[in-house]
């Protein structure tokens, strides 16, 4: 089985969330008969390539797409190859293994309501990059809420790396009326911003409460440790690997959802107050 993994091609080796995903998909193919082949790219043009080579040679029996965009042109140029593949998506796709993303909208829905809960209505956002479908999920959820419970919500677009962590959080507290709290969209950039921010003296969650929308070691290592929401991702592997067995057997892509996603509450949320000097 073949995964790309597009974007910078440190991201194997800073984001815990593609180890542990490749390690539940092995899980899973290794007793059917399958290797794992992995490969990192830096734009579409290298995977696209890599996917002809794969057909071509026969490489790989079946390919795994994540990060899917906005009209995303992967889906079709494996059909017109004739390459099984996955979709690690949730799309409404015969190829999509729905269940190895959860409802964006549901988990940011249930960050967003433990904040407001400890009184925070003033909230910044950091994003991933808005072409990718589940950064588009997220950022309309989080718009729908401000709506209509009356929150302030500043967003800005970030790359999911640490630098991008320290860049977001600085500007959000810049702001005239910075908020007290952060929803992060990945662990990387919220346990940066933490670094950086008890690095400048900023009391977390005293002055400002920080919360990644995925879980992972990072968060629970973290000092303190991070408020995320729950992310089996090791089982999201597994099922991803699942589908790719039923799509080579002349099934589909969809498997069971999985466990709901919950606020493990550690460290870095507490209730709003109005921060001073920051």
């Amino acid at each position: 089985m073949g995964l790309v993994i597009p974007g910078p091609t440190h991201r194997m080796g800073v984001e815990p969330f593609f180890a542990e995903l490749v390690d539940g998909v092995e899980e899973v193919l290794h007793p059917a008969g399958f290797a794992v082949l992995v490969l990192l790219v830096d734009d579409l043009d290298a995977e696209l390539a890599a996917y002809r080579r794969w057909s071509a040679d026969a490489e790989v029996a079946a390919a795994v797409v994540v990060d899917l965009v906005e009209d995303d042109a992967r889906p079709a140029a494996l059909s017109d190859l004739g390459l099984p593949f996955v979709l690690a998506a949730h799309v409404d796709s015969p190829w999509a293994c729905t269940s190895e993303v959860a409802d964006d909208a549901v988990r940011v829905g249930a960050a967003l309501d433990h904040l407001v809960a400890l009184g925070h209505r003033r909230l910044g956002h950091v994003c991933g990059p808005r072409r990718l479908v589940h950064t588009g999920e997220r950022t309309a959820t989080v718009a729908e809420h401000a709506r209509r419970r009356g929150l302030v919500v500043a967003t800005v677009e970030a790359d999911y790396s640490a630098a991008a962590g320290v860049r977001a959080v600085d500007a959000l507290l810049a702001r005239r009326e910075p908020p007290t709290a952060v929803l992060f969209d990945n662990d990387v950039m919220a346990v940066a911003a933490l670094e950086h921010l008890r690095a400048r003296g900023v009391d977390v969650p005293g002055d400002v409460s920080l919360l990644a929308v995925d879980d992972s070691p990072l968060c629970e290592l973290s000092v303190p440790p991070t408020t995320a929401m729950s992310l089996d991702v090791h089982h999201r592997g597994e099922r991803l690997g699942r589908a790719v067995l039923s799509v080579l057997a002349g099934g589909d892509a969809r498997m069971p959802a999985g466990p709901p996603s919950t606020v493990v509450v550690r460290g870095t949320t507490a209730p709003a107050r109005e921060r001073v000097g920051v």
